[in-house]
């Protein structure tokens, strides 16, 4: 019996060796320091733990080839970091696997993860990974005196001169035009809602039209930054604290006006290796490797237990929790991206951004 159990146990440990090395994961992310969040903080921990090799590429928005891969029925990508609306869109359109969420891992004290996740966290066909946040940022070295301090100052040309960058697309921009134009930031959706608000919100982004550089990959504000070709930007928090904390750049962030949301998995119709798949979003969305990617860069843990996790810098001796979008002072003037907008105005609103774009 005893010799039984033994010739058992290394059958097993050989298999489980045989499908660590014939599996892998493709993991399609967006590249730069939040990129690299998900190797420290994923796939490295992942590989270490299971032997599955976890293969990264990146794409300026991996909703866009996932989407086209699908729909060519020739699918590379296992995983892959969507925004939020992205995501549901994905999943309506049948673009996607489901996710079960019992495969996902229970808190410390043995809350579900279902329950640990803060709301709309874990749908259908996605689990969140990180809250990241658009926000208005600075070069403090072209600013000696007054400082930009919300919205309205980074459409203020007199006050504050310089060009500005902007993400390519309506997104985050019509909402923002009119948290500038003085609307508040819990009536942007009702007012975005009607066609007068859709015109006031393109007229506002018409004062400081000639004046905006846009950007289309999340590396480039930062770039655009400090290679002095802009002043201020508007852009992901965490590619801005990234330029500032760790490359020294004089950076500054402004919370008032940040637009906050979700990004996290999804797993393409599809996937060639969808149990491997399956693995790593369980294993990446625990709380651990959820806060140790929030020490990378400063986008906050979706899970209610990986915030208290959350500890100092990656490689230094200084908090992470008060820069992130997450922390309570931060929120106080924040608006939430609101998903059952976009995907039932997306294709309009950019379909018109593009028109007036090129007039």
């Amino acid at each position: 019996m005893k010799r039984t159990l033994i010739l058992t146990s290394a059958l097993v440990a050989i298999a489980s060796g045989a499908y660590a090395q014939d599996k892998e994961v493709n993991l399609l992310s967006w590249g730069g320091a939040y990129g690299n969040s998900h190797v420290e903080a994923y796939a490295k921990p992942f590989e270490a733990k299971t032997g599955i090799k976890v293969k990264v590429a990146d794409a300026d928005n991996p909703a866009t080839p996932i989407k086209a891969q699908v729909e060519a029925g020739n699918v590379s990508t296992d995983v892959a970091s969507v925004e939020y609306a992205d995501a549901v869109r994905l999943c309506d359109e049948g673009l996607l696997e489901p996710i079960d969420a019992s495969i996902l891992v229970p808190a410390a004290d043995g809350t579900a993860a279902s329950a640990d996740f803060i709301e709309g966290a874990v749908t259908d066909c996605f689990v969140g990974t990180d809250v990241y946040s658009m926000i208005l940022a600075y070069d403090d070295s072209k600013f000696a005196d007054a400082k930009p301090s919300g919205a309205a100052d980074f459409f203020d040309t007199a006050k504050f001169p310089g060009k500005r960058t902007m993400r390519k697309g309506a997104k985050f921009n019509l909402e923002f035009a009119l948290m500038a134009d003085g609307v508040p930031a819990a009536e942007v959706y009702q007012v975005l809602g009607t066609p007068e608000g859709v015109d006031r919100a393109f007229k506002k982004l018409d004062s400081i039209k000639k004046d905006v550089i846009w950007w289309e990959a999340g590396a480039q504000p930062p770039q655009l930054l400090a290679d002095g070709e802009v002043s201020m930007a508007y852009a992901f928090n965490g590619r801005i604290f990234n330029a500032a904390q760790g490359e020294g750049k004089p950076f500054k962030i402004v919370w008032d006006g940040q637009i906050y949301e979700m990004e996290g998995w999804v797993i393409p119709k599809g996937a060639p290796n969808l149990e491997a798949a399956k693995e790593f979003v369980a294993f990446s969305t625990s709380p651990e490797p959820q806060a140790r990617a929030a020490e990378f860069i400063s986008y906050g843990p979706p899970r209610k237990s990986a915030a208290a996790l959350v500890g100092n810098i990656n490689g230094t001796d200084v908090p992470m929790g008060p820069n992130l979008p997450t922390t309570a002072d931060n929120m106080k003037a924040a608006l939430g991206s609101n998903l059952d907008f976009w995907v039932d105005h997306d294709a309009e609103l950019n379909e018109r951004f593009n028109a007036w774009l090129a007039s």
